[in-house]
């Protein structure tokens, strides 16, 4: 199959166009983990980023969450200028992101960890019964496999409580969700179940960041898939339109689609 690589014009094209980065770049010491990475999220819309271990994945997932800030580059979130210098700002911004270790407190029920450090109140006390009425309307329109809000999340699968921490980051209503590798170490069954998940996310109109070294996991859900390497761009593909033998040439180099990150991309 021939891969079609995009152009920044083919997506700066596009009105529904949520996240702008243009020309990212980040040092840590002497070590340049990102020179100059562009990437476009837009309603509805899964993009995949791929690449091999030191390609600046993580990096760029920890600057989108506000972890790290950018040493350089530009942010645009629907068309507005926006800087992301600290976790606050990432969300205040419409950015959910679900790191690979999901963060979740074992020994708390579903419905805790659903709603921990956004508790809704009433009387001053915890309203556990609306948490809970919430907590089940979003799992059902998530069509999750959790039977049971009030089991300790210890006592759920790997696919279910990938489950809990996705949708732990739509509380807040967010426009774009990040995922930090959410099939790994699953099985089978349950990498399905969050791949139909990723899914149900770009039904809702929202754009989907996908982080994964899983081609076919990648090629299964994703709309476009951006290809990390050493740090800097090397490659866009429509998923539709390419292989995993294009995106495994570009992630180890084999094939050369990068290019220089233009300073005048609005």
């Amino acid at each position: 199959m021939a891969s079609r690589v995009l152009s920044v014009a083919d997506t700066d094209e596009n009105p529904d166009r949520i996240l702008s980065l243009r020309g990212i770049a980040k040092k840590f010491g002497a070590v340049r983990a990102l020179a100059g990475v562009d990437l476009d999220v837009h309603v509805g819309e899964v993009v995949a980023i791929v690449g091999d271990n030191g390609a600046g994945k993580s990096t760029l997932v920890k600057i989108l969450a506000g972890v790290h800030p950018a040493d350089g580059g530009r942010i645009r979130f629907f068309g507005q200028p926006a800087a992301i210098d600290t976790p606050t700002d990432s969300l205040d911004l419409g950015i959910a992101t679900v790191f690979q270790d999901l963060a979740l407190c074992d020994s708390l029920d579903v419905v805790s960890n659903l709603w921990l450090g956004r508790e809704l109140t009433r009387a001053g006390s915890l309203d556990e019964v609306e948490m809970e009425k919430r907590s089940w309307g979003l799992l059902r329109e998530l069509h999750a496999r959790i039977t049971d809000v009030r089991v300790p999340v210890a006592s759920l699968s790997g696919g279910q409580r990938q489950t809990v921490a996705i949708a732990r980051s739509l509380i807040g209503d967010p426009h774009v969700v990040v995922l930090d590798e959410p099939t790994a170490a699953l099985g089978v069954s349950q990498t399905a179940e969050v791949l139909n998940l990723i899914e149900r996310l770009r039904d809702r109109g929202l754009g989907v960041i996908l982080v994964s070294h899983n081609i076919a996991d990648v090629l299964a859900v994703a709309d476009r898939v951006v290809v990390l390497r050493l740090g800097r761009n090397n490659g866009d593909f429509r998923a539709s339109d390419t292989s995993s033998d294009a995106l495994i040439a570009a992630i180890t180099g084999a094939v050369d689609h990068s290019r220089r990150p233009r300073d005048d991309d609005e």
